[in-house]
């Protein structure tokens, strides 16, 4: 068997004499409807898991809000308590230290009824 020969035999098992033993496609590779639908599916779980942390930490942030809040709440009522008691306490020394008060009289203490 010659070169030739050889050569020849080969071609016939690719497929016909003068035509090329390479074909090229022009088509795309696309995905199909089910990894489309699986893809899609995906997609969604993740956006889904996205939205569910950011609410969690919307929902967290909420907590330490209102607890601030509350606290917030308890201070100016605090404050506002103290602010009386200051108000209160200075008034005895202020009513005291007056001009009204120290030319006012003094009593002495009458009969008691029997």
């Amino acid at each position: 068997m010659t070169y030739s020969s050889s050569l020849a035999m080969s071609r016939q098992q690719y497929g016909s004499r003068h035509r090329n033993a390479v074909t090229f496609r022009a088509s795309e590779r696309t995905l199909g409807p089910i990894s489309n639908t699986i893809i899609l599916i995906v997609l969604a779980c993740l956006l889904g898991l996205l939205y569910l942390t950011q609410v969690t930490k919307t929902n967290a942030y909420g907590y330490t809000i209102n607890d601030l809040k509350t606290k917030q709440s308890q201070l100016a009522s605090q404050h506002d308590e103290l602010e009386v008691a200051s108000a209160r306490l200075q008034s005895l020394d202020r009513v005291k230290n007056s001009t009204v008060a120290s030319s006012m009289v003094k009593t002495s203490p009458t009969d008691t009824v029997n």
